[in-house]
């Protein structure tokens, strides 16, 4: 089967890495891909947002499968403008996107369904907004409602703080959209499962890392490393989180005439009254993706068509008991206006660490070399057989890279939070 793999970043590298170990692999296509992509397969120009394009490469090519990596895409509509065209693709549609799309949609789900999750207001006023900041008072949580890559979310600990969050929110858009939450107190885990529109298949766990700086400190990023499994999660948890929170959405979802089929990966929060939903991502995080496919035992893209065939009750989902930690090495700067252009050297030598790979983020070749091209620029990512012995391979291979333009965190994995 010839696969075409959408996007360009760490987890599609990742994604890629999974793919490549499939039996049921000819050849592999990446739009755009990175470096690290190129390696597996070949990387082509395509515009994602043409879906004749994507369809027209599709035919000419026999691809048998697409699989989306991010999120925007999704949104926009191209699984089902495949499907149209009779070309299969992983992931859900536009509607049932809107679960990350929207953080309004979901909310208002959430309510409807009995779902646990903060109490929240939304807003597309900035007076009623500011209002609501004062009767409600501080902490409040402020959330720009469409996508925002993982950075549109303002934990504000204090009154200065909310109302900054939200004129800055407005500010960013004339029809610009805000969710106001109450802050939700615990530890954070990220739960995963693959879905057919009938059927759940759970796969596993992960913990990640949001802030810039070690010790949770700086603003919020899309993530500067992860591991899994979350060392929060049982058995008795992981069926919880299923029947209160991830079984009524897709039921919910089903009833409004939205099947949900892809992966639902849902950011939870462990309170003193048990799990609440903080947010939906439709697609695999970034890097979460990182840590859950070195542990996977079974075949991503055997899993990925039955969730496209609606069969995921024939399969099963198995991963290693080791535990897997990715570093996310970023672009000085990140996650605001970042460097680019710094050259990287030392990736072989890391990557021929047993046990370790380097996924590429934001990189590109300049001749001979390869340099940084973006905010997240490397996920260095390690097993072991347990999450201390992951994070000395990962910090080790990290060692052997120089990248003089980057930083990266130093107590990812190191102690419970």
């Amino acid at each position: 089967m010839n696969i075409l793999l959408i996007g360009g970043g760490g987890r599609e590298h990742a994604l890629a890495y999974a793919i490549a170990a499939s039996p049921l692999l000819d050849r592999l296509y990446c739009a755009p891909g990175n470096p690290g992509t190129g390696r597996l397969g070949e990387n082509v120009t395509l515009d994602i947002g043409d879906h004749d394009a994507v369809a027209q490469f599709c035919r000419a090519n026999q691809i048998g499968l697409v699989v989306v990596g991010p999120e925007a895409p999704l949104v926009a509509g191209i699984v089902e403008s495949l499907a149209a065209r009779g070309i299969k693709a992983f992931g859900p549609s536009a509607a049932a996107a809107q679960l990350e799309g929207s953080k309004g949609f979901t909310k208002d789900l959430c309510a409807k369904a009995g779902i646990p999750t903060a109490a929240y207001h939304r807003f597309k006023d900035q007076e009623a907004a500011l209002k609501h900041v004062s009767d409600r008072g501080a902490p409040l949580v402020v959330k720009l409602d469409g996508l925002a890559q993982g950075k549109g979310v303002t934990v504000a600990e204090t009154m200065p703080e909310a109302i900054a969050a939200v004129r800055q929110a407005f500010s960013s858009a004339s029809d610009c959209a805000i969710v106001i939450e109450d802050r939700l107190v615990g530890p954070e885990l990220s739960f995963f499962a693959l879905c057919d529109g009938r059927h759940v298949l759970p796969l596993s766990t992960a913990e990640d890392y949001k802030r810039a700086g070690d010790g949770d400190t700086g603003p919020n990023t899309g993530g500067m490393g992860a591991f899994s499994p979350s060392r929060l999660a049982d058995p008795a948890l992981e069926a919880r989180v299923l029947d209160e929170i991830i079984r009524p959405t897709l039921g919910a979802l089903d009833d409004m005439g939205i099947p949900y089929r892809g992966v639902l990966y849902a950011g939870l929060m462990l309170t003193p009254e048990g799990p609440k939903l903080i947010e939906y991502n439709v697609r695999f995080g970034d890097p979460e993706c990182q840590v859950l496919m070195l542990r996977l035992k079974d075949d991503i893209v055997t899993l990925m068509l039955a969730a496209v065939d609606g069969v995921l009750d024939t399969m099963s989902a198995r991963f290693h008991d080791e535990a897997a930690l990715t570093v996310v090495m970023a672009a000085k700067g990140y996650p605001g206006k970042v460097e680019t252009g710094s050259v990287i050297r030392g990736l072989a030598a890391a990557d021929e660490l047993d046990q370790v790979v380097v996924f590429q983020a934001g990189t590109r070749r300049d001749g001979e070399n390869l340099v940084a091209s973006g905010g997240r620029v490397l996920n260095v990512t390690a097993t072991g057989p347990t999450l201390e012995a992951a994070r000395q391979r990962a910090y080790k291979a990290v060692s052997l890279i120089d990248f003089p333009g980057g930083f990266y965190r130093r107590d990812i994995g190191k102690q419970p939070r």
